[in-house]
């Protein structure tokens, strides 16, 4: 192969979150002007891209109002159509919120964690609106900085009551869409819950509808723990698991 120019048929798709990134770190501030989701897709659309996926807020800020919210989408939709782009992967801004400080489906509060579910159930019904047929979860602050705040057992637990409850929530609205579980060791967390793909297999047979879930690898993830990524996806490719997959890269053992 000598030609790598991306092309539709690739199949190749593209995070809001990565190609709407604005440079900022942890050190300096933003370095590239915002663009909205519309024109990203446009943007998507030029290089070759098939498809782009969102979280929730990524295409609706949590604060917009619904004629703001009515804009957006229309805007995006046009796009979509415009560009001949889809939009195959969805998921859930459960970590951004300083509300999530302890997790979302794990936090302490009970409170917090109905509220994760709400915001996950709008979250699906969008990204079923615009065609998402994989619905990926990351446990982004799903874990523990001190191992003396938070019972892990109790948190195993309370993952899989959201999970079960989601999957019935999906079947309730004959929905045509399959979760995917995003597993990573650490960053946020000190330690995240099911923190490897191997991990999330396990945990997915003991769910009431272990045929609806399977896992997205991903390389940086998979890295972070200084595992083999080759094997991870074989693993789940045997299992019969592999829903989706997240392409990037990272440095072993660094966050």
């Amino acid at each position: 192969m000598s030609d790598y120019t991306p092309k539709p048929e690739h199949r190749f798709t593209f995070g809001l979150w990565t190609v709407g990134n604005r440079g900022a770190d942890p050190f300096g501030s933003a370095v590239r002007g915002h663009k909205s989701p519309a024109e990203l897709v446009y943007l998507l659309g030029e290089v070759g891209a098939y498809g782009v996926n969102f979280h929730d807020n990524d295409l609706i800020p949590i604060d917009a109002t619904p004629a703001e919210a009515d804009t957006i989408k229309k805007d995006f939709r046009k796009a979509l159509a415009d560009t001949g782009l889809c939009v195959p992967m969805a998921t859930t801004n459960l970590f951004s919120d300083p509300i999530f400080k302890d997790g979302a489906f794990t936090s302490n509060d009970p409170k917090v964690r109905a509220y994760a579910l709400q915001k996950t159930m709008n979250a699906i019904d969008l990204g079923v609106e615009f065609g998402a047929r994989i619905y990926v979860f990351w446990g982004g602050r799903e874990g523990t900085e001190s191992d003396a705040t938070k019972d892990p057992i109790a948190s195993i637990k309370r993952s899989r009551e959201a999970m079960n409850f989601l999957c019935d929530y999906v079947l309730d609205r004959k929905y045509d869409l399959k979760f995917a579980l995003e597993a990573k060791p650490n960053e946020p967390r000190g330690d995240i819950y099911n923190s490897t793909t191997g991990h999330m297999l396990a945990f997915i047979e003991t769910l009431d509808h272990p045929e609806m879930v399977g896992v997205n690898p991903e390389v940086a993830h998979e890295h972070m723990a200084g595992l083999n990524f080759t094997h991870g996806v074989a693993q789940a490719m045997e299992a019969g698991k592999l829903f989706h997959i997240d392409l990037n890269d990272q440095a072993f053992g660094r966050l």
